[in-house]
């Protein structure tokens, strides 16, 4: 097969300017270690299905009849193919003018699902296998004279793999239930920087509200000269609040940044990072030796932190009620890619403007440029890992590897404030019986405090606990005097953990009694709207429906109110956000119109007496 040609007016994305090349978007891919010198390669490429896996390298291919829109996923009508069937192999190729100057050149992939190869110049280059996670290579030493660098990708996603992390992505035909359409191949941004010969290859903030410190962590790559500095400035505006300069030993340094403690808590206030009042340090960083710049990027993070206290979910040492809704993370055209930057910052600004503090992103590691609106607007974030549906030793594996690249990732995020290692069992289904199906929760559940001890871990959300730092409880009964007298303070713990099984599940696993962790109701709800004049009504989706929005609107305020008023609760999530495909359920249509007006939302969101801010509770 031979790729189709396009015209060089069409892929020519570069712009030179003293030797250097341009930013040409405003929206930086990788929000937490950015460079001056990089460029966006999303845009049209060449592509091919090869359904039969007849093609291994880019030689084998001989003709196409498609070419698609980068990132954009080939099963959304937005990448220009719109073909939801079954293709298991793609490819996709690529040439951009190589850029002008000294140093290394390194081509970045957001996320490529689920397994993929790339060739530089026909060099084979990298295989990289997990859906969800970012993967850099340096291809300084493939390119040529020519002045063009051409990029060919292989991506593999088998659709009826369930040995996979795959979230929310259907392995059937045709989306059913809660499973909605496949995502294969590029679905986040491509990218090419100019770094040195030696660089800052990762950088880790983690803020230590107690001691009034930044920690901070960064590992340089390249070349590694004895002798070299790096320098890091934080400030707030145009308050400087360090500037150290640390030696590099081994590659690498981890010191903590001691700040001015202002001591009376008023003042404290002003410098702290909250959904009230996203406080956030500037930070930038270089690289020196003798006297030499060698790289400087800037970055940023906030003193923050999260914890728990006996029954309470804690945000910078005071007890802090959650109210979060539940975001899949789709758009009807562009599937799990959001149309483009600003509709990431429209639902971070939907979901403050609906009441809620927070979201708990379902089953999707989701761009980063999300989680820095969430940085930058104020919103709470649970991050979930998607789930694989089998239990088999690949599944763990492969699980595993990719929930550590996960959170090496995000940890430096100011909004991430809960890690969610399974959701409702699935995966592991045989969590009550099986020793294994435990084990490997409990395994999940301790890795990701060895990874990251700042936050908290919810092991299994939804029932059947084990470790946990939050008891999770999903109960979709939309009859709100029935969960006041469920949860009520008439009701025995004993009698709620023991014997109440919402879903059909017991709460707590034998041996792992609830120990006072924080209770939260992490989803109910669930109510869709589904008219009677509706063609489509049947297909919609939800726990319970409603054929009217007056009725909806009356269903999400009454539910609220019960929910608000039950002590025993430190948070809520309600599902959910937005419709997504066939799941109608939203509060929000799929295209972010609100069902039934904001305010009213909000108002209802926000009712009953449960609510605590940073400085009350």
């Amino acid at each position: 097969m031979k790729l189709l040609d396009i015209k060089n007016s069409e892929v020519k994305l570069t712009s030179k300017t003293d030797n250097n090349f341009v930013d040409l978007t405003p929206t930086h891919p990788r929000p937490l270690l950015k460079r001056s010198h990089w460029l966006n390669l999303n845009g049209l490429w060449k592509f091919a299905f090869d359904d039969e896996g007849q093609c291994v390298q880019p030689g084998d291919i001989q003709a196409c009849s498609h070419y698609i829109q980068v990132p954009f996923a080939p099963e959304s009508t937005k990448s220009g193919i719109g073909d939801t069937g079954f293709h298991p192999n793609c490819w996709y190729e690529r040439e951009f003018e190589t850029p002008e100057g000294e140093g290394r050149l390194l081509l970045h992939f957001g996320a490529v699902d689920y397994r993929a190869r790339v060739w530089v110049n026909g060099q084979y280059m990298v295989e990289h296998e997990g859906g969800h996670t970012p993967f850099t290579l340096d291809i300084s030493t493939v390119l040529n004279q020519s002045g063009i660098t051409k990029v060919t990708v292989w991506a593999q996603d088998d659709p009826c793999d369930l040995a996979k992390p795959r979230g929310k992505q259907d392995w059937q035909l045709e989306p059913h239930s809660i499973w909605y359409p496949r995502t294969s191949g590029i679905w986040q941004t491509v990218w090419i920087e100019r770094v040195g010969r030696t660089y800052i290859d990762h950088i880790r903030w983690s803020p230590d509200f107690e001691r009034w410190e930044v920690g901070c962590y960064a590992a340089i790559a390249g070349d590694a000269p004895d002798g070299i500095q790096i320098k890091v400035k934080l400030s707030i505006g145009n308050t400087v609040l360090a500037n150290d300069t640390y030696e590099v030993f081994n590659g690498e340094i981890g010191r903590r940044i001691s700040l001015s403690d202002p001591g009376i808590d008023d003042y404290r206030n002003e410098l702290l990072w909250s959904p009230e009042k996203p406080t956030l340090m500037d930070a930038y960083i270089e690289l020196w030796h003798n006297n030499q710049l060698l790289d400087q990027a800037k970055s940023y993070t906030a003193m923050r932190t999260v914890g728990i206290q006996r029954d309470r979910f804690m945000l910078n040492g005071r007890p802090y009620y959650l109210r979060l809704v539940l975001d899949q993370g789709y758009w009807p055209d562009s599937l799990m890619t959001a149309p483009d930057d600003g509709a990431l910052r429209r639902d971070v600004e939907l979901a403050k403007a609906m009441g809620f503090n927070g979201v708990r992103k379902h089953q999707k590691i989701e761009d980063p440029r999300f989680l820095y609106w969430a940085d930058v607007l104020g919103l709470l974030v649970w991050e979930e890992m998607p789930s694989a549906y089998r239990f088999t030793p690949k599944a763990v594996e492969r699980t595993t590897r990719e929930w550590a690249e996960v959170i090496r990732r995000d940890i430096s995020h100011p909004c991430i404030v809960a890690w969610v290692t399974f959701n409702e069992s699935w995966g592991v289904p045989n969590l009550v019986e099986t020793a294994a199906h435990r084990n490997y929760v409990l395994a999940m559940f301790h890795l990701t405090k060895t990874l990251d001890p700042s936050r908290p871990v919810i092991a299994n959300d939804g029932w059947e606990s084990t470790d946990t730092d939050i008891l999770a409880i999903h109960d979709y009964d939309t009859h709100p005097q029935r969960l006041g007298h469920r949860y009520g303070p008439e009701v025995k713990l004993s009698d709620l953990f023991d014997r109440k099984r919402p879903g059909g599940r017991i709460l707590t696993l034998d041996n792992f009694p609830h120990q006072g962790q924080p209770v939260m109701l992490t989803e109910f709800g669930g109510i869709a709207y589904a008219p009677v004049d509706n063609p489509d009504a049947d297909k919609a989706w939800g726990y319970e429906r409603c054929s009217n929005i007056s009725e909806l609107e009356m269903k999400y305020a009454s539910l609220l109110l019960t929910i608000n008023d039950i002590e025993l609760f430190s948070g809520f999530c309600y599902t959910q956000f937005t419709d997504t495909f066939q799941e109608a359920n939203g509060l929000l249509y799929g295209d972010r119109t609100p069902k039934f007006p904001i305010e009213a939302i909000r108002a209802a969101t926000l009712s009953g007496q449960g609510l605590c801010t940073p400085t009350s509770c």
